[in-house]
């Protein structure tokens, strides 16, 4: 008898405990939500963020990603650095404070650098119409008639400022068909400084022009590929250079350079210059 009163307190005890205790604890846990400003649609890479773009809503604080901003002084007036969705939460990566439209660009243009558009000739040479505004490519150059392909050092990174279709609508502008598919660009408007604009003139019209995708991501990396580049043309290159060169542009192929080693150490910070000496065969 005395155990089973014993057994009795102990039981209260617990009970009193876990109503008391345990229950508003694991209330709260489960409960327990923040404020967090999302989006409340989706938004093209390179469009500005406003306040119509965004929506507060109350979620489980646990859910919250770290590095979330929260602040709208940190989000309205930056643009999308890619494509963003309805609920996304917004993070520095995700945005970014330069537009990417071809619009944007065209007005940000100050003698520096110029844009070119350059044809192209099929699906697959315009990455089968998968380029994005900002992307960093490589040109690819074919000769007609003996079918070489080769880099030319001078146009080994290089920014997409748009591809436009046949209609002129630019890639930022287009829209789904009603069968879900989309119009396929035909040309490619690139960032250029006068010595590659007058290249890919000439290459327009004498070869057949391919892309490779070689970065798509946040500004500041893509802007790292661009700095290589201009190093490149501050030993001197210029596109009279080009003319003395074997046909076809053979020695301007990379040569003994592994191109994803060299992305990543641009990326990464170990490719302090765009070495000549390696980037040109049979240079000197």
């Amino acid at each position: 008898m005395k155990n089973r009163t014993v057994i009795g307190v102990i039981c209260m005890v617990l009970a009193i405990a876990v109503t008391f205790l345990v229950a508003p604890l694991v209330n709260q846990l489960s409960t327990d939500t923040s404020e967090v400003i999302r989006l409340a649609e989706d938004v093209k890479q390179g469009v500005q963020i406003t306040a119509d773009h965004l929506e507060v809503a109350r979620v489980k604080t646990d859910s919250i990603p770290s590095g979330t901003l929260n602040d709208p002084k940190d989000i309205i007036g930056k643009y999308a650095a890619s494509q963003l969705y309805a609920g996304d939460y917004l993070t520095v990566a995700k945005l970014t404070g330069e537009a990417n439209t071809a619009s944007d660009v065209f007005a940000s243009l100050d003698g520096t650098k110029v844009a070119v558009s350059v044809t192209i000739d099929t699906f697959a040479a315009g990455l089968s119409g998968k380029l994005e505004n900002g992307d960093i490519i490589s040109m690819i150059v074919v000769d007609k008639e003996t079918g070489k392909a080769s880099i030319p050092a001078a146009l080994r990174y290089m920014k997409v400022i748009t591809t436009t279709t046949s209609g002129g609508i630019d890639q930022d502008s287009i829209v789904k068909n009603e069968d879900g598919s989309y119009e396929i660009p035909s040309t490619v408007t690139l960032l250029a400084n006068t010595e590659q604009a007058k290249l890919l003139a000439k290459y327009n019209a004498e070869t057949t022009l391919t892309v490779a995708l070689v970065y798509r991501g946040s500004t500041e990396n893509a802007k790292k590929f661009l700095d290589v580049q201009d190093e490149f043309f501050a030993n001197g290159w210029s596109a009279e250079d080009e003319e003395n060169e074997p046909e076809n542009g053979e020695n301007v192929s990379p040569g003994g350079i592994d191109p994803v080693q060299q992305a990543n150490d641009i990326i990464n910070g170990n490719a302090d210059y765009y070495d000549v000496e390696e980037a040109v065969i049979g240079n000197g």
